[in-house]
């Protein structure tokens, strides 16, 4: 392999090394960068930090329907439940989930810590 070291007051500054074998570091690198990447995640997991979300409730959201309704239904919740935890009435829940009305800041960051959310992940639609 021919690598070419320039120096600087007589200390190695650069090395200059044939493309493919840039190609290769790049790739290399990028590899090394998706490990560390899977390893947080994995740690985040098992710390309890993030999780797993199932397809269904992505391309729900992706698909535009209301998002307190569809992680209200991934969690198991019932309206009842989730309106008693909220301190909300049943109709006003309905009312956020069909869109007919919108919830004060209050109410929906209520919403999402009863959801174990953020409230940026119920605005989101």
């Amino acid at each position: 392999m021919s690598i070419q070291v320039i120096e600087r007051n007589g200390k190695p500054e650069w090395a200059v090394v044939p493309y493919e074998i840039y190609m290769q570091l790049v790739e290399q690198a990028e590899t090394l960068q998706d490990i560390r990447d899977y390893d947080s995640a994995k740690a985040a997991l098992e710390r309890g930090e993030e999780e797993l979300i199932p397809s269904e409730v992505v391309y729900a959201l992706l698909d535009g329907l209301n998002p307190i309704k569809v992680w209200r239904e991934y969690r198991g919740l019932t309206q009842q439940q989730l309106a008693e935890a909220a301190g909300i009435s049943i109709p006003y829940l309905s009312q956020l989930e069909t869109g007919k009305r919108k919830g004060s800041t209050e109410v929906l960051i209520v919403i999402a810590k009863a959801l174990k959310l953020s409230l940026d992940a119920i605005l989101a639609s």
